[in-house]
């Protein structure tokens, strides 16, 4: 991946609303989920859910797809784990990231700032 995608994918991200539908879709796995169910998990009101999935789909983090008359949302796992890749590539120096490898990183995760 591009900086310029895992910008937007990061700015897509970056709002409350938009990482809990995002993460809700990756539970949801490939099947996806229609718009209202969506809608219900989340307590969001239909027109703020259809401003960020629009968003989330510009930033092609989520994939719509027509059913019958309704558009199933999925997570677009391509471009997850491009994103994943792109933010771990030059991890720890080149070192696996892994719990052995994270002594070259300056330890675990309880090392990091809150």
């Amino acid at each position: 991946m591009d900086t310029k995608p895992a910008i937007a994918a990061l700015a897509a991200l970056a709002q409350e609303s938009r990482l809990a539908t995002f993460r809700l879709l990756v539970q949801a796995g490939p099947d996806g989920l229609p718009a209202s169910k969506i809608a219900e998990a989340l307590g969001l009101p239909p027109s703020s859910l259809s401003f960020h999935l629009k968003e989330l789909t510009h930033a092609q983090l989520v994939i719509p797809r027509q059913d019958g008359r309704f558009i199933i949302y999925s997570a677009n796992f391509a471009t997850m784990n491009g994103l994943l890749g792109f933010l771990t590539e030059n991890c720890c120096g080149g070192n696996p990231c892994t719990p052995a490898g994270m002594a070259h990183c300056g330890g675990g995760p309880s090392d990091v700032a809150a």
